[in-house]
């Protein structure tokens, strides 16, 4: 089977130490854990950054500064940001904030992209792959899927490479525990579409039933994404000690599952970062 791209989300655009005392939010204690979770398996990390307030923000002179110190420990590691609203930001903040950062790769949700209409959406997934910034699309639920397949089938989604997604088992919310069966839905729609066999796939799920769900992902050849930004606790609901850990956990999955774990040059193909041309998930 394939190799094993773990992404690390190691904070989130909501939870604060408050939330676990190892949830990092400056900048050193982002580098740290980044090389933690690099040392357990990871090989990409999925970034938020806080302002002074600790308030989630797309401030790129912020995201810049936590790039750099991830850099400078994790060299060559990709650095995915978000673009996640979050309830905050509105889709022309989100823009300006990927034009004044022009990250190497980001995630955008599809509902978010798309709110203001196709040819908005669209304009900017043109300009982003002319600055060849490599887009994740987030996809929260079945009609989502089917929406992006009859985009990308018409021809009216610009692509610079297969589709590279990332599937979320669950929503955020008070528990924030996902059930497998919710992954179960999305892969099966994933694969009506043709989607499952042409994207780039990941998943990401949330608190109890993360693992569980990850676990079924790797077994059907998908990438994962994990870390106190989806969940801070195990199967049991026992509180995790740290990003790292959860990592490690994925790890022995892809072990149990024959799958190796993958560098940071199979990270980039995930992502889409400064990768041209087609290229098989």
């Amino acid at each position: 089977m394939s190799d094993l791209c773990i992404m690390v989300a190691p904070n989130g655009a909501r939870r604060t130490p408050a939330d676990h005392p190892a949830l990092p939010v400056t900048a050193a204690d982002i580098a740290t854990t980044a090389a933690a979770c690099r040392a357990a398996g990871a090989s990409a990390l999925h970034l938020h950054v806080r302002d002074a307030a600790m308030r989630h923000t797309l401030d790129p002179d912020i995201y810049r500064t936590a790039i750099d110190a991830v850099s400078q420990v994790c060299p060559g590691m990709p650095v995915q940001t978000t673009t996640e609203a979050a309830g905050i930001f509105d889709l022309d903040t989100q823009i300006a904030a990927v034009e004044g950062l022009r990250p190497a790769c980001l995630s955008f949700a599809l509902g978010e992209l798309m709110q203001k209409g196709e040819a908005r959406g669209s304009g900017f997934l043109h300009w982003a792959i002319e600055q060849k910034i490599g887009i994740q699309t987030i996809l929260y639920d079945t009609r989502q899927i089917h929406d992006y397949a009859a985009l990308l089938d018409a021809g009216r989604l610009p692509l610079d490479g297969p589709p590279r997604l990332l599937l979320v088992a669950g929503r955020y919310s008070a528990t924030q525990d996902s059930d497998p069966a919710e992954f179960e839905g999305l892969y099966r729609t994933l694969s009506d579409t043709g989607l499952a066999d042409s994207a780039v796939w990941m998943v990401c799920a949330f608190g109890r039933g993360e693992m569980a769900c990850l676990d079924r992902a790797i077994s059907l050849g998908g990438h994962v994404r994990v870390g106190f930004e989806n969940a801070i606790v195990d199967a049991n609901g026992r509180p995790a000690r740290d990003n790292a850990e959860r990592v490690a956990l994925v790890a022995g999955l892809a072990k149990r599952h024959g799958r190796t774990i993958g560098d940071a040059v199979l990270a980039r193909h995930v992502l889409g970062q400064n990768v041209p041309g087609p290229l098989l998930p």
